[in-house]
């Protein structure tokens, strides 16, 4: 980070959403919360698929991993948050700062590729049933569980790579609740000519690939499910694919949302307001998504509250017999 002319950062600074005091704790409480619930919503579905042997299928495994993965998200922004509010400082070291952007990269794109292998899924299942446990085997599951992660580990460390050959000079503020890609290379003093151009590419390659994905994936499903000739064959086709086509319309319709809004207008602070609806408020209502619409994962919950209940019941019984 030292040369002729570069400055060395050590650190920038988060403002956040408001400066106004009187506004931190209920925006505390609320960030809080709303934490709170994405972490015990998503550990209940990853515990309801593992407890269930009814869902250790592909599509369930690419869910427990997906919650995992919104968990993991989550934490990336959130906990930094609460801590800056709590505390009432901002400033974030630039290697917690690089830190942060490579996870949250990590993150994003994994949450990107579990949903575009859960579209292959649901489109193995529907236009290829006969075949479905041929083609959708633990070992293609493997793979494509890998590929994930390979991709996304490389993906966010040439981010992260890129951004460490930038340097810094003044006007380290960063108008965001976190280290988000696109605002710390704005505030470099070097030329940014290339990472920009790897953003573009990188948001071309890894972003619209996979939603041409699921779009191909759903564009044939729909046309399977349009040749069923009964209505009860329609609907049963159609509420096997209805609570991830939910997930993956919020997760991108949020995503184009504020980086279209951002692009409109030149109000940082607005764009941060609208990044809490994907890195905050998608993965809190994944679990409801699937919980509410899906009767496996019903049932599944049914039997982990059964089965806490009786393990409760002897946990109480033995207290009492010491």
């Amino acid at each position: 980070m030292e040369t002729d002319n570069q400055t060395y950062v050590l650190e920038f600074i988060l403002l956040g959403f408001s400066e106004d005091t009187k506004v931190q704790p209920l925006l505390f409480g609320l960030f809080l919360s709303m934490y709170l619930v994405t972490l015990i919503g998503n550990l209940i579905i990853i515990l309801a698929i593992i407890t269930d042997s009814h869902l250790h299928t592909p599509m369930y495994f690419f869910l427990s991993n997906l919650s995992f993965t919104d968990i993991c998200f989550t934490s990336t922004t959130v906990p930094k948050m609460l801590l800056n509010i709590q505390t009432g400082r901002k400033i974030i070291t630039f290697k917690n700062c690089l830190s942060q952007m490579y996870f949250f990269i990590l993150f994003a794109q994994l949450d990107n590729f579990f949903l575009t292998a859960m579209a292959y899924d649901r489109f193995v299942a529907i236009c290829h049933p006969l075949h479905y446990t041929v083609i959708m085997n633990p070992r293609v599951c493997a793979l494509l569980l890998l590929a994930s992660w390979l991709l996304s580990v490389l993906d966010s460390l040439l981010h992260g790579l890129m951004v460490l050959q930038l340097s810094f000079c003044t006007e380290l503020e960063i108008p965001h609740f976190f280290c988000e890609l696109n605002q710390v290379v704005q505030l470099a003093c070097s030329d940014t000519f290339l990472n920009d151009l790897v953003l573009y590419f990188d948001a071309g390659l890894m972003g619209v690939i996979p939603v041409t994905g699921i779009i191909f994936s759903y564009s044939k499903i729909a046309s399977s499910i349009l040749r069923i000739s009964t209505a009860e064959g329609k609907y049963k086709a159609f509420s096997t694919c209805g609570s991830h086509l939910s997930v993956v319309t919020l997760f991108y319709g949020t995503g184009l949302g504020v980086y279209l809004s951002s692009a409109a207008t030149k109000i940082s602070r607005a764009s941060a307001i609208a990044s809490v609806m994907y890195t905050v408020v998608t993965p809190m209502l994944n679990p409801f998504i699937y919980s509410l619409r899906n009767k496996d994962i019903k049932q599944a919950l049914k039997k982990l509250r059964h089965t806490l209940s009786i393990n409760g019941y002897f946990v109480s019984s033995l207290q009492k017999c010491s």
